[in-house]
């Protein structure tokens, strides 16, 4: 019952437009959105991702925006995109669609941007799902912030993501178990102009769109970096 609420939620709390078909400049936005936030968020001095984890990552997805509405029940949604770490850099991006819902009092809304990180090759390959549901198919767990701050080591052991959140200029860990992830193939087909599947893009196999060059060396640039930055 509560699933079937919070899908009706999501649908009426929400901007249709978060639904509607995307066009090539919308995607291009979103991509171009994605390096605008992960620069934003790496420039936050002591209050950014941790170098020991840049250093790990295997994937990075950004969502920018991502939507959360509430009336007595909450919906959440957004759309972002994913780059992997191959044997000779960072993939060219994928399109994402992250959905999940909420229980409890709630009445407001508001825009979070949104990065999900793979610490390893089990996050990496539940990015090659058609879909996946965090806290039930995949573990996750809210990401510590710090830039030169030892992080705790239950990430290392147990965690195959992590994830943080930004609203009104806080940068945090959040949770989000329950939230489905889910790849958008249409959106990503429509931004190469021909079908590819998601592993053959993030291992590496398709190259970089001139549109998502910028995008994929800002990762480079602050996850390769944090290798000589210990």
């Amino acid at each position: 019952m509560k699933k079937t609420i919070a899908s009706i939620c999501l649908c009426f709390i929400l901007p249709c437009t978060a639904f509607a078909a995307s066009t090539r400049e919308d995607l291009q936005a979103r991509v171009d959105q994605a390096k605008i936030v992960l620069d934003q968020i790496m420039a936050a001095n002591d209050s950014t991702v941790p170098m020991n984890i840049l250093e790990q990552a295997t994937c990075v997805a950004v969502v920018p925006g991502m939507l959360k509405g509430a009336f007595l029940v909450g919906a959440q949604y957004g759309q972002g995109v994913v780059t992997c770490r191959t044997g000779h850099g960072w993939s060219a991006p994928v399109f994402i669609r992250m959905a999940g819902g909420s229980f409890g009092f709630q009445i407001g809304g508001q825009a979070t941007d949104l990065i999900l990180i793979a610490v390893n090759d089990r996050g990496f390959q539940d990015l090659l799902k058609s879909k996946f549901k965090i806290g039930g198919d995949a573990s996750a767990a809210a990401g510590p912030v710090g830039r030169s701050g030892q992080a705790a080591t239950d990430w290392k052991m147990n965690a195959e993501l992590l994830s943080y959140s930004r609203a009104k200029g806080l940068f945090a860990g959040i949770d989000l178990d329950g939230t489905s992830v889910s790849q958008n193939s249409d959106d990503t087909e429509l931004y190469y102009g021909a079908p590819h599947r998601f592993e053959e893009i993030l291992k590496g196999s398709v190259d970089v769109p001139p549109g998502a060059v910028s995008f994929v060396r800002t990762v480079a640039q602050y996850f390769v970096k944090a290798k000589y930055d210990k």
